[in-house]
């Protein structure tokens, strides 16, 4: 029995967290048959919401960057802020592990554009807090390059069998840069 616009509404609701939660634990090449099953739907479902596994990739990850860029436009934002805003998604996804590094070869060609869009959204709102200056001054004129590898080297050490551990690893890689980070948690207006 077809419900209308209600069921397809609720049936795409369930797409996207069945998404998220498929992708956070298997990364970007999760078949999309597990996101149906999940979510308790046919493949045809899915596919009359996301026409293709870009589409399924882009909502789930949006939600990851926004609150990014919203921690790093609220009236107090710092770079340290932000960067734990950043690493609790790390430790949260390995989807959002494997977007953060879309230049490599491992990520799905049809996924990769998207992704390096959103990754660019993350770099610049990391550099608008970078310390030393915007742009870079003359005694960090790296700086602004190197962010996203640090934040790369730090996603492969984000690794382990429970968020705890991925969380400690990944502060552990950021003290071994260097970095200060902020209370690592998800942002919240």
């Amino acid at each position: 029995m077809n419900h209308g616009p209600r069921s397809a509404a609720r049936n795409r609701a369930a797409l996207v967290a069945a998404a998220r939660e498929i992708y956070a634990e298997h990364g970007l090449d999760a078949p999309l048959s597990a996101i149906a099953r999940r979510a308790g739907v046919g493949q045809g479902s899915l596919y009359r919401h996301f026409p293709d596994r870009a589409a399924v990739v882009a909502v789930v990850l949006e939600e990851n960057v926004r609150q990014i860029e919203q921690a790093a436009t609220a009236e107090d934002a710092c770079f340290e802020g932000i960067l734990g805003v950043l690493t609790w998604h790390l430790t949260e996804s390995a989807a959002f592990i494997a977007f953060l590094r879309a230049d490599e070869a491992s990520v799905r060609p049809d996924v990769r554009a998207h992704a390096l869009a959103l990754a660019g959204r993350v770099e610049r709102a990391l550099l608008r807090h970078l310390p030393g200056g915007r742009p870079p001054d003359a005694r960090r004129p790296a700086a602004a390059d190197d962010i996203m590898l640090a934040v790369a080297m730090v996603s492969g050490a984000a690794t382990g069998p429970t968020r705890q551990e991925r969380e400690r690893r990944a502060l552990k890689a950021w003290r071994l840069l260097g970095v200060e980070v902020g209370p690592v948690r998800p942002f919240e207006e």
